[in-house]
């Protein structure tokens, strides 16, 4: 991927707010992981992230949520409000200006994609009659207080609807996605996260969290979440294609990339990594196909129509 030089992408809402404190509370919400919840190594352990988690009590407007019999790292029994930590934003994010800093600095890139989600949601959302209202992406590492409880790395990149924020502790990339999950990396695997992440804020100011009843199985609305947040993932992946005044454009790799990590979380790949077999009616997330259908239906249509997985007879 190429960023335009002379974008400026000072206005991208990120922020690194520390770290620490994070942890799997005993009462801490949990999401269903396949391969049990043993805290910490092993592929147990990993499975607590399943990327892209809509936390619990906020998805369908209060009470309800995904059901959670594993271990996610998230205890909503902890801080109750904005980001807390350390905000040391300024330090870390303080130099990226330019789409010339971004092509040198990956801090920086992470914030000119940002800038580019903004640009593009702040145009797409209106023409359908909803009122857009940035998101902050907050960056951390060990534990982060957030408007839906305490949350530690091990929760992976996630939206919280409560505070409209979403969190990324950077380490995830490396350790989990490339390194445990065996995905195959690259530079465009962090902006579809981050689409996916802001596809779930769009959701939120579109009410469509709402809708969500049913949270298990192939054709819950759990996994019609999920997939429609891939699939806005793919329409801003196709606008950033087409050159749009940050990006220059992007390559068939950039595209590969991000269909690899769409495989990469699917629940059937996840569930065959635990070692106990594939359960669709375990799913929550969708499977490695229909995730990297939708992603591609987005990037080939570009719309919010034909991204209506709710709408769909078949996913």
């Amino acid at each position: 991927m190429r960023f335009n030089p002379k974008a400026d992408i000072s206005g991208g809402r990120v922020r690194d707010v520390g770290g620490g404190g994070g942890g799997l509370g005993g009462g801490g919400m949990r999401l269903p992981i396949p391969g049990g919840s043993k805290a910490g190594g092993g592929l147990g352990g990993l499975l607590i992230i399943v990327l892209f988690v809509v936390l619990t009590q906020c998805v369908g407007g209060g009470g309800g949520g995904l059901p959670t019999p594993g271990g996610t790292g998230i205890d909503p029994q902890g801080q109750n409000g904005q980001a807390q930590g350390i905000d040391s934003g300024d330090e870390r994010y303080a130099n990226c200006k330019s789409g010339a800093d971004a092509q040198e600095d990956v801090d920086c890139a992470r914030v000119a994609v940002v800038a580019s989600l903004e640009q593009y949601w702040a145009t797409t959302l209106p023409e359908q009659g909803t009122q857009f209202q940035p998101s902050q992406v907050n960056t951390f590492s060990g534990g982060v207080g957030t408007g839906c409880g305490q949350a530690s790395s091990q929760v992976g990149p996630f939206y919280c609807p409560a505070d409209q924020q979403i969190y990324l502790d950077t380490t995830f990339f490396r350790d989990v996605l490339e390194g445990q999950l065996g995905g195959e990396g690259g530079a465009f695997v962090e902006p579809y996260v981050l689409a996916h992440e802001y596809g779930h804020h769009i959701q939120n100011l579109m009410g469509t969290m709402g809708r969500v009843r049913t949270q298990k199985g192939p054709e819950s609305d759990a996994v019609r979440l999920e997939l429609q947040a891939d699939c806005y993932a793919g329409m801003w992946t196709k606008d950033a294609s087409d050159g749009d005044g940050i990006f220059v454009g992007l390559t068939d790799q950039d595209i590969t990339e991000a269909l690899d990590a769409a495989k990469t979380v699917g629940d059937d790949r996840i569930q065959q990594k635990s070692g106990q077999g594939v359960d669709p009616e375990g799913w929550t997330h969708g499977s490695s196909e229909q995730r990297m259908r939708w992603f591609t239906t987005g990037l080939e249509q570009g719309s919010l129509e034909a991204c209506d997985t709710f709408a769909a007879s078949q996913l």
